[in-house]
Parts: C-alpha cells; sequence; structure tokens
C-alpha cells in the first residue's frame, strides 16, 4: 500500500510569548483532524508541539503537496487562530500565516511541511521530529550522521542493504537550485554545501539501491518569504527506519551530541540543540505535549515522536528521547548553553550581520552616522570633538 505521511506545522500563537502552546489549541487542532478522518480524507492523524509551535501529522494516500490535504492544514491553522490564539489574545497570533488566502498548498505560505510518500514494508517503523527555536539547516548535521557516518550508523558497514550508500537532495534557498549528492563517493561535496546550513538544506534523503526514500526535512525560510524577521523557522522532519534503512537507535543517535544551531532568542544567537522530552504523551486523544522553551526562550529543543505504521495508521507515539540515556546529552546542551550564554551580544553566540539581515540590525546601522575610513583618519580629532559637542562634522569646520 502506497501511503503519504505529511508533517504541516506552524507558530499561530506563544502561550505565554514564545515558550508554549495553549492546550485548547492542540485539542482544536485535534478535532478538527478527527472530521476530516471521519470524512475519509486523511487515515490517520497526531497533533503535537515542541515549544510554540503546533505539527500536525496526517496520513493519507493522496500523494505529496496535495491541496486537500494542505487545505485542510490551512484551515486548521486559520481557525485556532480565530478560535483560540486570538480569543485569549496569545502572542504572535497567527504569526506564520504569511497570506491571506490559500492557493493549492502551504509552501511558501509560511507553514513548514515534510512529506514523504512511499509503500509500506511488512514493517514500517517511523520518527516524526520537530523543532523550536532553530532553522532547517539544524537538520543537516543529524540527517548527514543517520544515512552517511558509519561512526553513528553502524550498519552503513555491516548491513549490506545500506552499503551502496544514499542519495542527498540539497536546496539551496537562496538560488532556488537542487544538487543530489550520493554518500560515500560525493561526501566531501556534500559536507561542502550543508555546512552552510542557513543556505544549502538537505530536503529529502534517499536509498541509492533502489530510490526508495528514506527521509524528509522542511526547507522553507520565512524570512525570505516574508522579506524581514517573523521568527525562525522551526522544522519538521519524518524519518523511515530498519529493514536496509538506519535502525531507531541509529536514527536517534545523530542527536547525541548538541550540536550549536541558529535561532534561539529572537532568532539572533547560535545555542545547543537539546533532545528534549516531552510532557505527555496521549494516544487516544492523538495528542503530545511537547517541551517549554524558557532559558532566554530556550535553547533550541527537539522532539521526537515513535510510531509503527500500518496500512497507514500510526501506532503510537512513543516518546524516544524520555530516557535516561539522553540525560548526559541534555545535561551537555545545558552546559553549553551556559558557557555560550556569558557572550551576551557577542559572536560567536550572537549571529553575523548575514545572519540577522531581518532582524533590528539595519534599523540600528540606518539610525548611527558612519564616515568614510580615509576622510575620518585625516582629521580624527575634529571628528571626536564633533562628537562631544553633539553637532556634525561639517558644522565643526565653522567653528
Amino acid at each position: 500500500m502506497k501511503v503519504t505521511v505529511s508533517i504541516i506545522k506552524a507558530d499561530v500563537g506563544g502561550f505565554p510569548g514564545h515558550a508554549h502552546v495553549h492546550p485548547k489549541m492542540l485539542e482544536y487542532a485535534a478535532a478538527k483532524l478527527k472530521e476530516a478522518q471521519k470524512r475519509g480524507l486523511i487515515i490517520d492523524y497526531f497533533v503535537y508541539n515542541v515549544g510554540d509551535d503546533i505539527s500536525l501529522l496526517m496520513t493519507h494516500t493522496k500523494g505529496e503537496d496535495n491541496p486537500e490535504i494542505h487545505g485542510l492544514a490551512w484551515e486548521t491553522f486559520k481557525e485556532v487562530t480565530e478560535q483560540i490564539a486570538k480569543r485569549y489574545k496569545l502572542y504572535g497570533a497567527g504569526q506564520d500565516l504569511l497570506k491571506d488566502a490559500f492557493s493549492g498548498n502551504v509552501r511558501g505560505m509560511g507553514p513548514q511541511v515534510a512529506e514523504m510518500e512511499f509503500e509500506e514494508r511488512p514493517s514500517e517503523p517511523l520518527i516524526v521530529f520537530a523543532a523550536d527555536k532553530t532553522e532547517p539547516g539544524a537538520f543537516n548535521l543529524p540527517l548527514y550522521k543517520m544515512f552517511a557516518d558509519p561512526f553513528n550508523t553502524a550498519g552503513l558497514v555491516i548491513d549490506p542493504s545500506m552499503h551502496e550508500g544514499f542519495i542527498f537532495e540539497v536546496l539551496d534557498v537562496v538560488e532556488h537550485k537542487v544538487y543530489l549528492l550520493k554518500t560515500p563517493e560525493e561526501a566531501y561535496s556534500l559536507l561542502g554545501l550543508i555546512g552552510t546550513t542557513g543556505r544549502y538544506i538537505i530536503r529529502k534523503v534517499f536509498r541509492k539501491a533502489d530510490g526508495a526514500p528514506a527521509a524528509a526535512n522542511s526547507v522553507e525560510r520565512l524570512s525570505l518569504i516574508a522579506g524581514r524577521y517573523v521568527g525562525k523557522d522551526d522544522p519538521v522532519m519524518v524519518v523511515r527506519a530498519q529493514s536496509g534503512l538506519p535502525a531507531v537507535g541509529e536514527v536517534l543517535e545523530a542527536f547525541a551530541h548538541p550540536h550549536l544551531v541558529h535561532g534561539w532568542m529572537r532568532g539572533s544567537h547560535a545555542g545547543p540543540l537539546m533532545p528534549a522530552r516531552f510532557i505527555s504523551v496521549d494516544p487516544e486523544r492523538r495528542i503530545a505535549i511537547g517541551a517549554k522553551m524558557t532559558r532566554f526562550d530556550g535553547p533550541p529543543k527537539v522532539g521526537a515522536l515513535g510510531f509503527q505504521l500500518h496500512e497507514g495508521y500510526l501506532e503510537g507515539g512513543v516518546d524516544l528521547f524520555d530516557d535516561p540515556a539522553f540525560d548526559y546529552v541534555r545535561q551537555v546542551a545545558a552546559q553549553v548553553a551556559d558557557y555560550i550564554r556569558r557572550m551576551g551580544p557577542f559572536q560567536p553566540h550572537r549571529l553575523p550581520p548575514e545572519e540577522m539581515e531581518y532582524t533590528a540590525l539595519p534599523k540600528i546601522l540606518s539610525k548611527i552616522k558612519a564616515y568614510p575610513a580615509d576622510q575620518y583618519e585625516k582629521n580624527r580629532r575634529r571628528y571626536v570633538e564633533a562628537v562631544v559637542k553633539g553637532v556634525k562634522v561639517e558644522e565643526s569646520q565653522h567653528d
């Protein structure tokens, strides 16, 4: 049976600030998807959050970029905004809904999208991820580890069905180009691109032996869509596991090192990506309540839910980071957060100017005076005296 797994995510209101979501938002979204399931539009669903983002996980047989599925997600987010977020005056109500009218699919409209269509295997383990206070490129390193690093994924060496490697689909979000790079033979070229996490983003991974889809990551950059800073992108991802693909434990091992990612407070800082537990997981209600974002609106966090897929139905979910084995990782992330936070507004904690293009930095630069260096250095004292007197340099020349 060919099934499509779609994750569509949006920030439509924080509670309070950017810390979390209101429980009624998740309940409303779950009720909306339950109605769609009864109508036969979708097979199954699960609603969850990490921080202030709501993720809609849906299974169906309509393929990727389907207008009905994307329309369902858009209407759900719009109704949650109107009925809950605006009613309770939640922070940033409708923040990620950058367009007024739905136009066939939600790509380019604000929400994040990760979709994958495949034929179900006899056993189909599925892991869905969501991260908050970071950008889609935050998943570049974990995806490389899962599918190309034998020090992380032993199956690349000892499992004959994985030995040929994988194909990485990389999107240049600035020039809108796509690269297809094979591992292991093009691993160095791949690394040369995906280390620039704000521009070259792994969108999909395929098994090289037969082209089977293995992973899908969202790649929307909100600032490039809106032309201004409207919040960090907060990616979602779906990964298939086992039987010729990385084992569940190999997929999760890729998050055992809390690597530095861009985002955190106001989308302008680097911080460790912490694998976080869910507060609660309720398979009966199809709702999982994820981590809060507290210290400096963070640090950036990622949650993982595991499912067994059968005829399109989602058995689960299981909170895969709810394990003492990840307690040490969380402690390391906390220590890294403490270390880098002490740098305040200095790089590399604060992001470089090109990553802050849509923040307040351009406004700051427009309000302060800059002088040509050659002109300034010829008469430094006159410039300094002008600033002391509170007059323009041109005026000071007539004193």
